[in-house]
């Protein structure tokens, strides 16, 4: 038997599959010691380069770390290396579970390393490799600048092997980690193991959106030719359409995305008959994307209403075996209030939904279920495409816009690719799936346009902060700790776009020395006559701008004056029509009213919509809670608005009754100055005035944006530094920092130190004050939650403050942000998120030990998937307190409010989070 000859033909050897042409090139690249950046889709098999690492570091007799993003990651690759190992050589550290910690091989959450490595931890002697996958989440803005410390501070010797998710500036990350971690390969393959085909469903048709089956071939990156049998039932569907719509008139020209006229009448099927209409044909298991909790579970519920089954009977009894494994140490109490027999039923049915809303428990078994084939149908938010492993045949998008907080928007191309790259399963399908659901208003060619863009660049989030700021003190000198962050993505980013910057400048400046001389004239000085006609067009432009701003202050106190129910018609755009005030804004600088108009749409207007002041023409009766992102809810209320048949108000014309409004240009003193000068001046009549005017104005425009953009290089040039400078001052002033020479880290600065949160500076404050000492461990839960919780965007805020201590601390908290954030104004800091009360109630109610029902009535309509969460997050802080707080009655409660809070459905599944 041959031995061979290298190890990553030993290692390829050990697999049930050959290597991919990109997981050689970079196994073998991280073999021959250099560093590996790997871009590839999900599902192309990218962690068996990690897994590779691994090998190399137990054949090497050293260790080797592997990190995830989220705990559930972490669990699962624990266990998949337990099964290749074993449990002697594999441990797993995720914060909340330590488990043969000191094992060569170590399973762990991003945050947990960037710990370790600020701690110095023994844990760090013979690490050899280190694997970062999802390393794209450097992007995200909460949670990114963790990957980018990681990178950072990660020693010389150790290989780092980065996964990432497809990004369209791979070359410039691999340019960076090349920079900061020496030699680094780059591999990037975009060829998805398993091919998808991008599909529209128009009423019970699945049809393709490009013609690829005909001749023969797979759809490629950039096809935008559109399938013709497609285009041609679209015409037969519109024409249908425009037949049955009341008024119609052949060849009208209807706007075919739907704007203008009558509405559609164009209803798509129903969800369960999409879900029969996708077994027919035979793609099931399928991801339906619904960008709503409640549509979510809407559609599961319509689905069980119609009888829809797609289990078998042994099915259903697996089901139920899973299902009771996953929540049999729940409460039944709890059980009947989550509304578990509704949800059992339709999980035997084949039938789910998943969402963050979701309990834990729920969540998991559902991905069990879905995975192991027994769950054939589920209705998702987008947040499931985050992470979870969880393929599917087909991917379903009922809609290509979602609601981000203040107005429905489209999706991007880089969240459509993110969403339908879960169709495909490896080792089962030989294709995957991605289905459109068509409405008049959903154009094939948009939709073409998002399944063949790949725009998705990775930008850094990394900024410094309080405890990122103490911790580099702690280690290096501050002239150190600058040209550390000065080496981050961050400001690599910020350079290259300065190259850019610095070339404009140049160009700019050879065509200013071209320039110069050309408007010299014979009869004066042409550049005084110059700077006379600019300022004649200032006062020109200066007059028109205050009586635009006077009418638009009137409009914005129109809007204030609004009331809820006040129905509005919008005079012009997409959005023209009637409209029903669902949330008045009285915000008087600039109001932004939530509406919804006839066609259904919702979200913000503001003073810009609208060139006159506006009135009510009406008023609707709305109910008093209203989930305006339901889809019943939205189209009775456009019915509602159609039936009442408003109309514009009938009023003056556009100037008043008075007829033409007074130009204040004709009685302004400064401007008949500054033309009478003009008129006057020697150069008023050069022959060649004109030409010499354009060039003069040529200048004056590209010395202007050359000082701009001078004035932009010099801001981004050691940005982060200079933030980092601020932030040091501002530490120092608070005592955090000694700032005679070198900053030295205080006492105060080594609890600062050790508190890894949002608020940190916060909660730093709160422990050096003393003002959560004496509280008893749920009033110090419910203080916790204060700096922890933020709430929807749709949610109602809660007051109660079961407690006079519990009262009294929450108002100093919010005492000591106030002066943070005068401190961080007055330093030109971001401001730290504001104390949130609206989980005080219900943490309290939980950890004074009341039954879930309590606690979720206390939590004013929170869905109990996201009281779970929160409860986790304020534990998370809690651990913190009960190591990092000064007074040891604070640390007491907070090691009894932890005890408190970890019970039934916040410790079920506590591990897979």
């Amino acid at each position: 038997m041959s031995i061979p000859a290298t190890e990553v033909a030993a290692f390829a050897a050990q697999l049930p599959f050959p290597l991919d042409p990109f997981q050689r090139s970079a196994c073998e690249a991280l073999e021959a010691g250099h560093g590996v950046l790997v871009c590839a889709p999900t599902g192309a098999g990218k962690t068996i380069v990690g897994e590779f690492a691994v090998h190399l570091a137990l054949r090497a007799g050293r260790k080797c770390f592997y990190t995830t993003p989220i705990k559930a990651l972490s669990n699962q690759k624990f266990h998949d290396l337990v099964e290749r190992y074993d449990r002697d050589t594999v441990g797993l550290l995720t914060g909340d579970q330590s488990i043969n910690s000191d094992a060569p091989i170590v399973v762990m959450t991003t945050e947990v390393l960037r710990n370790m490595l600020y701690a110095g931890s023994d844990r760090l002697r013979g690490l050899s490799h280190v694997v970062m996958d999802e390393v794209h989440f450097l992007a995200d803005r909460f949670r990114g600048a963790v990957w980018e410390e990681v990178i950072l501070h990660l020693a010389d010797d150790v290989a780092l092997v980065s996964l990432s998710a497809t990004v369209s500036n791979a070359e410039e990350f691999g340019s960076w980690m090349e920079t900061v971690r020496g030699d680094t390969t780059v591999i990037v393959d975009e060829t998805r193991p398993i091919p998808l085909w991008q599909h529209m469903l128009v009423g019970r048709r699945i049809l393709d959106l490009f013609p690829s089956r005909i001749s023969g071939g797979p759809p490629g990156r950039g096809q935008r030719k559109l399938n013709p049998d497609l285009l041609s039932h679209i015409r037969k569907r519109l024409a249908i359409e425009d037949a049955e719509r009341p008024g119609h008139r052949r060849g009208g020209g209807r706007d075919r995305r739907g704007r203008g006229g009558p509405p559609s009448r164009y209803r798509p099927p129903a969800r369960p008959e999409v879900i029969l209409q996708l077994d027919k044909a035979g793609l099931l298991p399928a991801i339906t994307f619904i960008f709503s909790r409640a549509g979510c579970d809407a559609a599961v519920g319509q689905c069980v209403r119609s009888g829809l089954t797609l289990t078998t009977e042994d099915e259903a009894a697996r089901v139920r075996e899973i299902i009771e494994r996953h929540t049999g140490e729940l409460p039944q109490a709890d059980l009947r209030i989550l509304g578990y027999e509704q949800w059992c039923t339709a999980l035997e049915r084949g039938i789910a939904a998943h969402h963050a809303g979701m309990l834990p428990a729920f969540r998991h078994t559902v991905e069990e279920l879905f995975v192991n084939g027994l769950v054939k149908a589920v209705f998702a938010t987008e947040t499931l495409a985050l992470g979870i492993n969880m393929p599917a045949r087909s991917v379903v998008l009922e809609r290509l816009v979602k609601f981000n907080g203040d107005t429905h928007a489209d999706l991007t191309p880089g969240e459509y690719t993110q969403l339908t790259g879960r169709a495909g399963r490896r080792g089962i399908d030989i294709e995957g799936h991605a289905v459109v659901l068509w409405e008049p208003s959903v154009d094939p060619d948009m939709v073409a346009g998002l399944a063949s863009t790949r725009t998705f660049p990775l930008r850094s989030s990394f900024a410094p902060g309080y405890n990122m700021a103490v911790n580099l003190l702690r280690h290096l000198p501050a002239d150190e700790a600058r040209a550390l962050l000065e080496r981050s993505f961050a400001q690599f980013q910020t350079d290259r776009d300065v190259v850019g910057v610095s070339r404009a400048i140049e160009r700019n400046e050879q065509e200013l020395q071209r320039i110069a001389g050309s408007t010299d004239c014979h009869l004066g000085d042409f550049a005084e006559y110059a700077r006379l006609r600019r300022a004649l067009s200032e006062r020109e432009r200066e007059l028109k701008r205050g009586a635009t701003g006077e009418k638009r202050n009137t409009v914005a106190e129109s809007l204030v004056r609004l009331r809820r129910g006040d129905v509005i018609i919008v005079p012009a755009g997409r959005r023209a029509g009637p409209a029903v005030v669902l949330e008045p804004d009285r915000e008087f600088a600039d109001p932004h009213p939530l509406v919804m108009t006839s066609g259904g749409w919702s979200g913000r207007l503001s003073p810009r919509d609208f060139a006159d002041p506006v009135e009510a023409v009406g008023s609707i009766r709305l109910p008093r809670h209203i989930d305006f992102r339901d889809a019943q809810v939205r189209r009775d209320i456009a019915s509602t608005l159609r039936n009442k048949g408003f109309a514009p108000a009938v009023g003056p014309g556009k100037h008043g009754k008075h007829g033409k409004k007074r130009d204040g240009a004709t009685h302004d003193r400064e401007l008949a100055r500054l033309r009478r000068e003009l008129k006057q001046h020697p150069c008023h009549d050069c022959p060649d005035r004109e030409e010499h005017a354009r060039l003069a104005e040529k200048a004056h425009r590209l010395t202007v944006e050359t000082q701009k953009l001078r004035a932009r290089r010099d801001s981004a040039s050691s940005s982060l530094a200079r933030t980092f400078d601020r932030i040091v001052e501002l530490l120092a002033e608070r005592a955090y920092l000694e700032p005679d020479g070198d900053p030295v880290v205080t006492e105060e600065g080594e609890w600062l130190r050790r508190i890894y949160s949002e608020s940190d500076l916060l909660i730093a404050e709160a422990l050096r004050r003393g003002i959560w000492k004496g509280l008893g461990p749920a009033e110090l839960a419910a203080v916790v939650s204060c700096v922890v919780y933020e709430a929807r965007r749709d949610a109602t805020a809660a007051s109660v403050m079961p407690t006079g201590p519990l009262r009294r601390a929450v108002a100093d908290t919010q005492r000591i942000w106030e002066e943070i954030q005068s401190d961080e104004i007055r330093h030109q800091l971001p401001i730290t998120r504001e104390p949130d009360t609206g989980f005080v109630h219900a943490i309290h109610v939980w950890a004074s030990g009341a039954p879930l029902l309590d606690a979720l009535l206390a939590a004013n309509e929170i869905p109990p998937g996201d009281f779970v969460r929160w409860c986790r997050q304020v534990l998370d802080l809690l651990e913190q307190l009960r190591i990092v707080a000064p007074d040891s009655q604070v640390r007491s409660s907070a090691g009894k409010a932890i005890a408190a809070i970890k019970r039934g459905v916040v410790s079920i599944d506590a591990t897979t989070e």
